[in-house]
């Protein structure tokens, strides 16, 4: 029997592609985020709940569970909970089969393989094996949503994936830290020079034309040259309510190591 509930740690674009995937494959999934989560795809990710009350993104609902009492009732529900829990201590009181860590920190967590029967990590920082079960690739390319058995996935470059010719100047980055201020709101066309945030004096502007696709929430500390936004070069082609393809190649790569550990042996 597979196991029906799944833990994951980290409720943001990128985790939610894989509790999508993992829900309409008839899977129950209970997400674990920060209090303040640092998440820039808000429409396209469960970590919205922790500030809006609850979120609907492709048809699945999620909501702030402030009672773990409540998972229970919230999953028959068929609603995706999401708990404020930074140290992820609910995975001692939910004791789950599969957890998967979608913090995406780009370094070693405290998840290990010893949290559950399968321990599943996305992208770097991760060894397949040792920390972890298994590693899912999150790196654009050939190797995209590829399964490790045994190491890692490819080291961090920084680098975001290129759309239509831009890179990083796809970004928005804090000048330094301090309080972050959007000026512009998700969905918003901009234009280059134009200002589209700031971090208390400094001004956030637009590198290229497009359509701000992500950009955190107002009030979040920040620090220099964290990730605070990012602008899509399509313009108003672009569906910012739509899951990406990474996100569901990653999630296809999670379903893939469960099939695996419950079908066969590693």
């Amino acid at each position: 029997m597979i196991p029906k509930i799944v833990v994951i740690r980290g409720a943001g674009d990128l985790a939610t592609g894989v509790a999508s995937r993992l829900w309409n494959s008839g899977f129950s999934v209970v997400m674990l985020e920060l209090p303040r989560p640092l998440v820039v795809r808000r429409t396209v990710s469960f970590a919205t709940a922790i500030y809006e009350g609850s979120i609907v993104v492709e048809g699945t609902r999620a909501e702030h569970c402030p009672d773990p009492g409540n998972i229970k009732k919230m999953l028959e529900k068929r609603v995706v909970p999401v708990l404020k829990d930074p140290d992820a201590e609910m995975i001692v009181f939910l004791k789950p089969h599969i957890l998967i860590d979608a913090i995406m920190a780009k370094k070693q967590t405290s998840t290990n393989i010893m949290h559950a029967d399968l321990v599943i990590g996305l992208g770097p920082g991760f060894r397949a094996g040792e920390d972890v079960h298994a590693v899912v690739e999150t790196k654009r390319g050939h190797h995209l949503g590829r399964v490790y058995y045994r190491g890692s996935a490819a080291k961090d470059t920084s680098e975001p994936g290129i759309i239509q010719g831009y890179g990083k100047e796809r970004l928005l980055r804090a000048p330094a830290e301090g309080i972050f201020k959007p000026y512009k709101k998700i969905g918003d066309i901009v234009k280059v020079g134009d200002i589209v945030a700031a971090v208390d004096r400094f001004a956030i502007r637009a590198q290229i034309n497009g359509l701000i696709r992500g950009m955190l929430y107002d009030d979040i500390k920040v620090t220099a040259g964290m990730k605070v936004g990012d602008i899509d070069p399509r313009g108003e082609t672009v569906n910012y309510h739509c899951i990406s393809d990474k996100a569901r190649a990653v999630g296809g790569g999670v379903l893939e190591a469960i099939l695996n550990r419950y079908f066969k042996s590693f």
